[in-house]
């Protein structure tokens, strides 16, 4: 498509440069138009800013609009050059290739707007009843759902009872949060709308952390904890993890549990699940890691292993734990030759005594009575 510059030049003193363009034409926009370049009394500016191809006395649909060069149209001359510029693109036709652009805003001018929405009772749509003060936060669906797994699975279930799909009807509230302290609370969901909050101590977080425990999380929170040094933080974890044993090896947080931190758990008497239970429970831990960590089994659960209480375990139970060994090698030849040996001597000789110990969830065996050294 061709387009000429709208500059009138007197006959006979055309420039090269203007005579080129009208010639070959320009395959890009003209630069843009000033009036002080068109004379206001000639019809060859108005004629200059037509479109070739253009016929003079074709109809034009926007007449009433100005002209691209600014000039009032002289009388007697059609229209036409209105139509020199195409028809902007449709909302649903975005412009591609070079005619895109992609805008980019302030972070912190969208950070301040969502903060306005912290706890704002306008247009929110669920409420929490936090501590023991009943405060009442106001926050908003979608929001929570989408930055936050735990919030997305409490919003998204339906009523009990309910047929239809969980996402289809959202529960009722308020939701009563008791154990939670109003100012933690709070300082979770200004996270949660602008990925930043100012906490006056770390308190706040572990705080938040012990009251907001699940059989789903804790193996996670133990994990950060032993990370970041928290001791506290981990006893409280481990604590949960001992109540609630036979639920917490079934969780994904467990598999992915390192393992000095596991062989950490491992170490506990009070755990509530039976050591048969345990071991499988490992085994599975040792494939997961296995298969991430890509490195073979016995190697990547050496340490874990060690805390195994083996000869807890009934000699039927050792031949079947043999054979599956069999297959993943999990557990050092060594360590089974051990337990069949306190099986033969009826006493937990060369095997470490914390090994001998039933935990608090281990089923009672006929041997067992053989293991305790105070038995006579």
């Amino acid at each position: 498509m061709r387009a000429c510059f709208p500059i009138p030049i007197p006959s006979g003193k055309r420039p090269a440069r203007a005579a080129s363009a009208a010639r070959v034409g320009f395959t890009t926009s003209p630069p843009p138009l000033s009036p002080s370049r068109c004379l206001p009394d000639s019809r060859a500016a108005w004629s200059r800013c037509c479109l070739p191809g253009f016929p003079s006395n074709a109809p034009c649909r926007t007449a009433q609009r100005p002209p691209p060069c600014g000039l009032p149209r002289p009388a007697g001359l059609p229209p036409a050059c209105l139509r020199r510029l195409p028809p902007p693109p449709s909302p649903r036709q975005p412009m591609a290739g070079p005619c895109s652009a992609r805008l980019q805003g302030e972070a912190a001018a969208f950070t301040a707007a969502l903060r306005t929405l912290v706890n704002n009772p306008q247009f929110s749509d669920v409420t929490f009843v936090v501590g023991q003060e009943q405060q009442k936060v106001f926050a908003h669906r979608c929001v929570l759902a989408c930055r936050c797994q735990a919030f997305q699975g409490m919003l998204g279930q339906g009523p009990a009872g309910s047929e239809d799909s969980p996402s289809s009807i959202p529960p009722q509230g308020p939701f009563i949060l008791g154990n939670v302290q109003p100012e933690v609370f709070l300082a979770v969901i200004e996270f949660l709308y602008t990925n930043s909050v100012t906490l006056n101590s770390h308190i706040l977080c572990v705080k938040f952390i012990k009251d907001t425990l699940s059989v789903e999380q804790v193996c996670e929170a133990l994990q950060a904890a032993v990370t970041y040094g928290q001791a506290d933080l981990q006893q409280h974890c481990l604590a949960f993890i001992e109540g609630c044993t036979a639920a917490v090896v079934r969780t994904q947080g467990f598999h992915e549990l390192s393992d000095v931190v596991l062989a950490r758990v491992l170490r506990s008497d009070r755990l509530a699940v039976d050591e048969l239970d345990l071991v499988q429970a490992v085994r599975e831990w040792a494939h997961v890691s296995s298969a991430v960590l890509e490195r073979p089994v016995p190697e990547v659960a050496a340490l874990p292993v060690r805390e195994l209480r083996l000869p807890l375990l009934a000699p039927s139970e050792l031949v079947t734990l043999e054979s599956h060994n069999q297959r993943d090698l999990l557990i050092p030849a060594e360590s089974i030759a051990a337990a069949w040996r306190s099986h033969a001597l009826r006493k937990g000789s060369g095997v470490p005594s914390r090994l001998c110990r039933p935990r608090r969830g281990t089923r009672p065996r006929d041997h067992h009575r053989h293991l305790d050294p105070h038995a006579k």
